[in-house]
């Protein structure tokens, strides 16, 4: 199965609603990058994908991406340097926790749109809108090639 095939058109739409939806209120950029195989550590490879999406390039530097490699059944959050130094020292690690009960039970879908609105009550508080936000970076899923 390849990456860009695991979720239905309708599963990828639910999802872009959530990060259209979490970045509503807010100046960060969320992300999320699918990929069949995580051939590294998964934190490192949310680092190449993070750098490769060029989401170090935010104003403030909040961005999220949010990856999963599907075949692996790996996947990791990761923030920007301006959003790790105010959230709590365990956020992520609640977000994942959340997303991996919705992952067992199959609901992968539910578990990344969730997650990421979580993320993005988060942005929110810390991050709010401006009157003069842009979209820094696209909210459509990203995909690796295999």
């Amino acid at each position: 199965m390849s990456a860009q095939s695991f979720f239905t058109e309708e599963e990828k739409k639910q999802i872009t609603d959530a990060i259209k939806k979490a970045e509503l209120n807010t100046s960060g950029e969320i992300r999320l990058h699918v990929e069949r195989k995580c051939p590294e550590d998964v934190l490192d490879r949310a680092a190449y994908w993070f750098e490769k999406l060029e989401m170090h390039k935010t104003e403030l530097r909040n961005g999220v991406l949010f990856y999963l490699a599907v075949s692996d059944q790996k996947f990791a959050i990761l923030g920007d340097a301006g959003l790790n130094a105010i959230v709590p020292g365990d956020f992520w690690e609640k977000i994942k926790a959340h997303m991996l009960s919705k992952f067992k039970e199959g609901l992968y879908t539910a578990g990344l749109a969730e997650g990421i609105l979580m993320a993005g009550e988060q942005l929110k508080s810390n991050f709010p809108h401006q009157t003069d936000d842009v979209n820094e970076l696209s909210d459509e899923i990203s995909f690796g090639k295999k």
